[in-house]
């Protein structure tokens, strides 16, 4: 058993509530988008519907909160006020990587968190690489039993993994192992990177191996190399992740890269989401559900009032972009030609 993981978990909180860890000169691509404001938009902003369908269940808002945390005690009460939070507002819930649970019985509870968001779609969450470390088809259906998940998503983070001290490296044959979770577990499984973001190319395959979604966590936000960067004790590491910080695909290129490959996969945009306004940026260009971390993880460690304070916040942005153009509901929004993607208006063709 790794003894190590809870104190590591704690640290990734730490660091990503004080320190500097987003990618330098590096965005989600978004600022690159802009929506064509309507002066006449006919609708009555009352009247704008922001809900929609994940997981085969329904939501208030195209909205989740993104996979962080788990296996401390700090994640503890993060997660308690997340789910809390999030079965109020009918969003998604994911939660971090529950290799902590099965490795280790302290603070299991922070896995446990169904019985505060029944309703919503709840996502468990597990490093592909462990696939190659013994955990494999068992193991995944334990996770999503014990947890009582609507759905596991496999995380890939292989350049997190060469920074850290306690790196899992082996990523070789994975497909395979994923096929065979995608394909005899009673949920769907889907794929997730950590914010380095999936191109359309990886997604097919995933796709084809049997993934039921795509989560593209581009770049433009919390950057994971940083954050190991800062725990690091090995001085040859700490100076090597210098070099990378900068990397990843922007979330706006995953999008258009996936889209283009699938053009029906249920899709997901996270990596550097911050306000209603980047949701539905990314919405217009595929993205079913929006993703949210580091901006509400703040939130989460102060109260549960204070989260729905931040997601209310986030659907009114959205609503109210939805007024600025003319739209009513999100089938409205994805389908809008009131957007100029890098200057080129859509109006106009």
């Amino acid at each position: 058993m790794d003894k190590g993981i809870n104190q590591r978990k704690t640290e990734h909180i730490r660091l990503c509530l004080t320190g500097n860890v987003e990618g330098i000169n590096k965005s989600t691509g978004l600022e690159g988008i802009h929506f064509i404001h309507n002066a006449l938009p006919e609708i009555n902003f009352d009247d704008i519907q922001i809900g929609t369908s994940f997981l085969d269940k329904n939501l208030q808002a195209p909205f989740l909160v993104s996979s962080m945390t788990g296996g401390s005690e700090l994640a503890t009460e993060i997660n308690k006020n997340l789910a809390i939070a999030a079965e109020k507002k009918g969003w998604a819930m994911a939660l971090g990587s529950t290799r902590a649970m099965l490795e280790s019985n302290a603070h299991k509870e922070s896995f446990l968190i169904k019985e505060y968001a029944p309703s919503v779609p709840l996502i468990v969450n597990l490093g592909a690489v462990q696939l190659n470390h013994g955990y494999g088809v068992d193991e995944a259906q334990r996770i999503v039993d014990q947890t009582n998940a609507d759905s596991i998503v496999l995380h890939f983070n292989s350049l997190q993994e060469a920074v850290q001290d306690e790196g899992d490296l082996d990523f070789k044959d994975l497909l395979p192992k994923i096929e065979a979770v995608s394909k005899n577990i009673n949920v769907p499984v889907g794929a997730k990177e950590v914010g380095f973001g999936i191109d359309g190319h990886v997604a097919e395959k995933l796709y084809n191996a049997g993934v039921s979604y795509i989560d593209v966590a581009g770049a433009g936000g919390t950057s994971w190399s940083q954050v190991e960067k800062l725990r690091s004790r090995d001085p040859l590491k700490k100076a090597a992740a210098e070099a990378f910080n900068n990397w990843g695909i922007p979330t706006k290129d995953c999008l258009v890269s996936v889209r283009s490959k699938l053009p029906t996969v249920p899709l997901v945009a996270s990596g550097g989401m911050k306000t209603g306004v980047d949701a539905a940026k990314a919405i217009t260009l595929g993205a079913d559900v929006i993703g949210f971390a580091r901006h509400l993880l703040k939130a989460a460690t102060e109260s549960t009032e204070e989260v729905v304070r931040v997601m209310s916040q986030i659907e009114l942005e959205l609503k109210m972009t939805m007024f600025g153009i003319g739209v009513k509901n999100i089938e409205e929004l994805k389908n809008t030609n009131r957007v100029s993607i890098m200057g080129r208006s859509l109006l106009e063709e």
